[in-house]
């Protein structure tokens, strides 16, 4: 892969995630705050093991509260990994690129358990469409950070390359 087009295409992929971590954290952030307000309400007529579990979400089903906690945490490592992914791409060095690399595998963890119990969640059954539009997002996102950590080691592997061409010639 040439050097411009390893760029281009990281720079791609990380503008992408940056967006789709940002509605991550939107609808992730709204399902807390909808959660904490209608909680008391709805877990008082619940019977004792399902009242004092401590992650219980009005809508959606018993993995909900972890899906969305766990979204939410992937969506705010995701965007200020997306942030710093794009200073360090630019800048396009081997030390950038690595820690590029790194923080953007790092993030790919993290969205691949959000996936896994969006998956759960799924399996479960009955969410409504803010919690199908959150699975669906997170779902997608963890295919395109996988990408982007593609695109980005493979810029890793150009400059190193480049690197030990040019110390032959």
């Amino acid at each position: 892969m040439a050097s411009g087009a390893g760029k281009s295409s990281a720079l791609l992929f990380l503008t992408i995630n940056l967006i789709l971590f940002l509605v991550v954290i939107i609808l992730a952030a709204w399902d807390v705050d909808h959660a904490m307000e209608k909680t008391h309400e709805t877990a008082s007529v619940l019977t004792i093991p399902a009242r004092i579990f401590p992650i219980y979400f009005p809508k959606g089903n018993m993995a909900t509260g972890f899906f969305v906690i766990f979204s939410l945490i992937a969506g705010v490592v995701g965007f200020m990994n997306s942030i710093t992914g794009i200073y360090n791409v630019m800048a396009w060095n081997p030390a950038s690129l690595h820690a590029a690399a790194a923080s953007s595998l790092a993030t790919w963890t993290l969205t691949l358990l959000s996936m896994g119990l969006a998956c759960k969640e799924i399996n479960i059954g009955y969410a409504d469409s803010s919690l199908r539009t959150l699975e669906i997002i997170v779902i997608i996102l963890s295919g395109s950070q996988l990408v982007c950590l593609g695109a980005i080691n493979a810029g890793v592997q150009d400059i190193e390359n480049e690197k030990a061409y040019n110390g032959r010639v």
